[in-house]
């Protein structure tokens, strides 16, 4: 299996995760930001989901990097393609911590990711699985270039799948 990959943008570092990044992870999965996410979550279960966002890398070549601002060094969040079992296609995700939102931040660390996906991986397609109620994200993923998919598969009926091709 490749190294987990690190990528760089104008403005950003998207870098493997470390053992450092948990307690503001576990911060926002627990909070009410998380709700759009199916949270907030317990500690156990945030624990889970930032386990598994790393270990996919070495089960898939797949898995999310944190987004670090190239200047300062402050994490920002988080961005990942999601498979396994829980995922019918694979998932372009994204979060960012509450300060980091409104610099399009997020964009520019889904697009670094997606174009990776594509060149490196050569996955034609990803999906953005999302909360009906998340405009914010529909949002991003509608300038990422994305479209609704209303036939695509999803792990929770309710969720909307835009379609990244």
């Amino acid at each position: 299996m490749d190294a987990i990959p690190t990528l760089t943008t104008a403005r950003l570092i998207l870098r493997p995760m470390q053992a450092g990044d948990w307690p503001a992870y576990h911060a926002l999965m627990a909070s009410d930001r998380a709700l759009h996410m199916g949270g907030p979550f317990s500690p156990t279960a945030a624990w889970g989901m930032f386990c598994s966002d790393h270990a996919q890398w070495s089960l898939f070549g797949l898995g999310a990097l944190m987004i670090e601002d190239r200047a300062s060094g402050h994490c920002l969040g988080q961005v990942g393609i999601n498979t396994g079992p829980l995922f019918p296609e694979h998932e372009l995700g994204w979060f960012l911590y509450p300060e980091a939102e409104g610099h399009g931040y997020a964009c520019e660390a889904a697009s670094a990711l997606r174009d990776w996906a594509k060149e490196g991986r050569h996955l034609a397609t990803l999906v953005s699985y999302m909360d009906a109620a998340n405009a914010r994200s529909a949002a991003l993923a509608l300038r990422l270039g994305a479209r609704l998919d209303a036939q695509a598969a999803r792990p929770d009926p309710g969720d909307l799948v835009y379609r990244h091709y």
